[in-house]
């Protein structure tokens, strides 16, 4: 039987090229996108270059509910050889999910949820993180950060609690078997780079006094081929050489991760918001939790 994995946002960017080096790699592929057409084409690129017949799962990673409708369907097929949280999203304007701001919900709290409630199905994860981590405020006793809205540094905010929960999630699940990665493509032309970074109110005016030249450094870091970004991701799914914990950087080699990433007090804080608004079980309509 051939070794199962599964990609979110697989219908495209990275996540299709993820798709299609893991088939190489003789995995039986499933992309999980919002798209019926794209998820068809998606399969039909991918089954022009492996044995293994693709699949694609229609799923709303924005909406923790149909996160949930997803976990049960993969679930129910049986055990998952790798999981790929490649979901991501930069939101130039603030904007919320079901009462949570958009950005920690998508970058974090989906792939979260998606993990936690497949974990006794899981062989191996990789979540995949991004050097905007760098810029990101540290600080997590709320969803929202103090301060105005800036979509580059709250998107490298959920990032940030996605890269801790991923470094912690490897310690946690180090005696079960369970091996754990995180994986930074470094960028590429996609629809989230092209749609997202071309305006300077995403980041904090003081960057913005320095728009030409970081519209120059953005455009440099997301001019590359998805195939190539895809490659940091492939070899956390693939390499079994690999400890668990380790961050393969965008040049598919392990790197060490930010500190705040393994800072106790910032793992301990997204734990108890992601506990707090992505609860594993759902609590009835009325009753409080």
């Amino acid at each position: 039987m051939a070794r199962r994995a599964v990609i979110t946002a697989g219908t495209g960017g990275i996540g299709l090229e993820t798709a299609l080096g893991l088939t190489k790699a003789g995995y039986a592929v499933t992309v999980i996108g919002r798209n019926a057409e794209r998820g068809a084409r998606a399969v039909e690129r991918i089954n022009t270059g492996g044995e293994e017949p693709a699949q694609f799962l229609q799923a709303d990673l924005a909406s923790l509910d149909e996160v949930r409708t997803l976990a049960e369907q993969i679930a129910a097929e049986g055990e998952v050889d790798v999981l790929v949280n490649n979901v991501g999203a930069m939101f130039p304007d603030h904007t919320e999910l079901g009462g949570v701001e958009a950005s920690f919900v998508v970058n974090h709290l989906s792939p979260y949820l998606l993990t936690e409630l497949l974990l006794p199905r899981l062989h191996r994860v990789v979540n995949v993180t991004s050097g905007s981590v760098m810029v990101a405020k540290k600080v997590f006793d709320e969803v929202e950060p103090p301060g105005g809205y800036y979509g580059f540094h709250w998107y490298g905010r959920a990032k940030l609690a996605n890269l801790a929960y991923t470094l912690d999630l490897a310690q946690r699940t180090k005696a079960s078997g369970v091996a754990v990665f995180a994986a930074d493509p470094g960028g590429a032309a996609t629809d989230m780079t092209d749609g997202t970074m071309r305006t300077p109110k995403i980041v904090s005016p003081g960057l913005r006094l320095l728009w030409p030249l970081v519209r120059r450094t953005f455009e440099r870091a997301t001019s590359g081929p998805a195939s190539a970004a895809a490659r940091p991701s492939i070899i956390a799914a693939t390499d079994q050489t690999l400890p668990t914990g380790t961050v393969i950087g965008r040049r598919g080699a392990p790197v060490t991760p930010i500190r705040a990433a393994t800072d106790p007090r910032v793992t301990e804080a997204v734990r108890r918001l992601s506990e707090r608004h992505a609860p594993l079980v759902q609590v009835p309509d009325g009753i409080s939790n």
